[in-house]
């Protein structure tokens, strides 16, 4: 379904997703990485379990959340992936301050 423009060339960046070793381009938020990994669930909701992905890639509906880094509730539209970082499906609803 979503697929790269093949006439850019950047860098690339290492992260885990779920503990997998992922690639992203320099520049690339976390929910674009993944989704052109080919994940396109980033967490369950709190209620039933259903996977939900990214939507509207601008930070407004939150169907992006993941944990980054141990932290919860981070939107992936909205943070720029960067090398190392680990990011983890998020699994219903985090409350504040609910970090490992």
């Amino acid at each position: 379904m979503f697929r790269r423009l093949s006439d850019r060339k950047e860098s690339s960046v290492s992260f885990t997703f779920n503990g997998v070793p992922t690639m992203a381009r320099q520049g690339d938020s976390v929910a674009a990485a993944l989704l052109a990994a080919g994940h396109c669930s980033t967490r369950r909701t709190p209620v039933s379990g259903a996977a939900r992905g990214p939507y509207c890639m601008m930070g407004v509906c939150f169907e992006c959340l993941v944990k980054i880094d141990g932290r919860p509730n981070r939107q992936g539209c909205m943070t720029t992936v960067v090398a190392g970082m680990r990011v983890e499906t998020q699994d219903g609803a985090a409350m504040p301050g609910q970090e490992e």
